[in-house]
């Protein structure tokens, strides 16, 4: 069985056991709590991961090149409360424009800090973790006690994520989770296709080696960064398309969420390896544990953060060591193969 395991790529091992622990999670919270099996379900996580998704897919960038954002939270909260007043100042903006305004804004942000990581050489860690609490602080001098309310935005906005276009029986598919998960796709094909694109892969997987091939690593991280910010920007147009009512807090806690659904998902924390597929599921998983904890009265909401960190901690670990017994395993057969050669075998 293992050596079987063992022919497969490791990317598509991961989404594979992934996929089997989605499943096994659904049986569970199905045995434990009444009609949960059912299209609310389905539509009630597909509607939170329209965000998520995102955020996602803007860490998995990052992380690909051994870096890591915690201000992904901030960004979707500076985006979210700066877009609903402009939309709320000009009501008659065209919604494409709103849209780039999300994601410009949100690019600057990941342009600042991919200035310090890439070009000022600060580890990405204290960067993000002092930009974080730099751009809430500036999302409460700007908001200045004011609050974003769905009445001030247009019905178009408001109404876009739960628009239905189209059914599979009771499960219904929206917008905002269609439009994110066309998003994540076309991420997912630019990563593997576009020679430009491997290049995180390449200073992920070794920096030196991608310096030897004349990769410019600055500009490359430089420009995850900025992509990551964009990526944030337009989870902050669907936070504010989503809920209508925008405060201070917004995006609170979505860093945290975000490197879960991402480590879940099978990006290595240290770079190199991993799809925004993997990220996609991840995000998926995730939200379905934090919905189904909530329904679950057997265990407090104190608990629930507890069970994110748990669950990252537990994927890096069990990474690690499938990792190195399919690396073993590989190792083996080939040394048998070359064996087999020198004996005429």
């Amino acid at each position: 069985m293992m050596r079987a395991l063992s022919n497969l790529n490791p990317q598509t091992l991961r989404i594979l056991a992934l996929l089997l622990v989605l499943v096994l999670v659904v049986l569970f919270f199905a045995t434990q709590i009444d009609r949960y099996l059912t299209g609310r379900l389905f539509n009630r996580v597909s509607s939170s991961v329209a965000i998520m998704a995102l955020i996602a897919t803007a860490q998995t960038l990052v992380i690909l090149t051994r870096n890591i954002d915690l201000s992904v939270g901030s960004v979707v909260g500076v985006t979210a409360f700066a877009t609903g007043s402009l939309i709320a100042n000009v009501p008659e903006l065209h919604p494409l424009l709103l849209v780039s305004f999300s994601m410009l804004l949100g690019a600057c942000f990941g342009a600042f800090n991919g200035f310090f990581v890439a070009y000022a050489r600060v580890p990405a860690i204290i960067v993000t973790l002092a930009t974080l609490a730099l751009f809430r602080s500036l999302l409460v001098e700007f908001a200045d006690g004011r609050s974003i309310t769905s009445s001030q935005l247009p019905q178009w906005l408001t109404s876009f994520p739960n628009t239905r276009l189209f059914e599979i029986g009771d499960f219904q598919f929206r917008a905002a989770f269609v439009v994110a998960v066309v998003i994540v796709l076309v991420v997912h094909i630019a990563l593997q296709r576009l020679r430009v694109a491997r290049k995180l892969y390449a200073i992920g997987s070794n920096p030196e080696a991608a310096e030897m091939a004349g990769i410019n690593q600055k500009a490359t991280v430089f420009v995850a960064f900025v992509c990551a910010g964009a990526l944030a920007g337009l989870a902050g147009f669907m936070f504010l398309a989503r809920f209508g009512n925008i405060t201070v807090v917004a995006g609170l806690g979505f860093e945290l969420k975000s490197v879960a659904a991402a480590v879940v998902g099978g990006v290595n924390i240290f770079g190199g390896s991993g799809t925004v597929f993997g990220a996609l599921i991840g995000a998926v998983l995730v939200d379905l544990i934090e919905t189904s904890l909530v329904r679950w009265q057997l265990v407090s909401e104190f608990w629930r953060e507890a069970v994110l960190g748990a669950l990252i901690l537990t994927a890096v670990a069990l990474d690690a060591i499938v990792m190195r017994r399919l690396v073993a395993l590989r190792g083996a057969k080939h040394h048998e193969k070359r064996e087999r050669e020198v004996t005429g075998g």
